[in-house]
C-alpha cells in the first residue's frame, strides 16, 4: 500500500520535513517514489506540489495522520483532522508499568 508521509531532512536541532510517496513499510530514509514538497516546521512554511498530491489519492495512497492534518490547514484537501497518537510511547509506558508491578510482586513474595 502506498503512503504519502513525511522524511525528516536536515541538521540536528534543523528540522526540515520532505513529503513523499513510499510504500507504508519501507524506511522514510530510504528510496521513495515521488517527492511532493516540503514542510519547514521552524519557520511553518512549506511547498506543496497540490495536484500531484490530489493525483496519488485518487490512484489509492493513503495519508499518514500529520500529513492529513498539514494537507488540510493549508487548504490543499477538504475533510476532519485526525487525533495524532504516539503509539510506541503508549506501549512503553504499558511495559514500564508492567515491570514495576512484577518487581513490586516479587517483593512482596520474599
Amino acid at each position: 500500500m502506498l503512503t504519502i508521509k513525511l522524511a525528516r531532512r536536515g541538521k540536528k536541532n534543523q528540522s526540515l520535513f520532505h513529503l513523499i510517496v513510499q510504500e507504508k513499510q519501507k524506511d522514510p530514509f530510504g528510496d521513495f517514489l515521488e517527492d511532493l514538497g516540503y514542510w519547514n516546521p521552524r519557520i511553518k512554511r512549506g511547498e506543496f506540489k497540490a495536484e500531484r498530491i490530489k493525483y496519488w489519492l485518487e490512484h489509492g495512497a493513503q495519508l499518514t495522520a500529520s500529513v492529513n492534518n498539514l494537507l488540510i490547514n493549508q487548504g490543499i484537501i477538504q475533510g476532519k483532522k485526525r487525533k495524532v497518537t504516539k503509539e510506541h510511547r503508549q506501549k512503553k509506558e504499558e511495559t514500564s508499568e508492567k515491570k514495576t508491578e512484577a518487581t513490586s510482586q516479587a517483593e512482596e513474595n520474599k
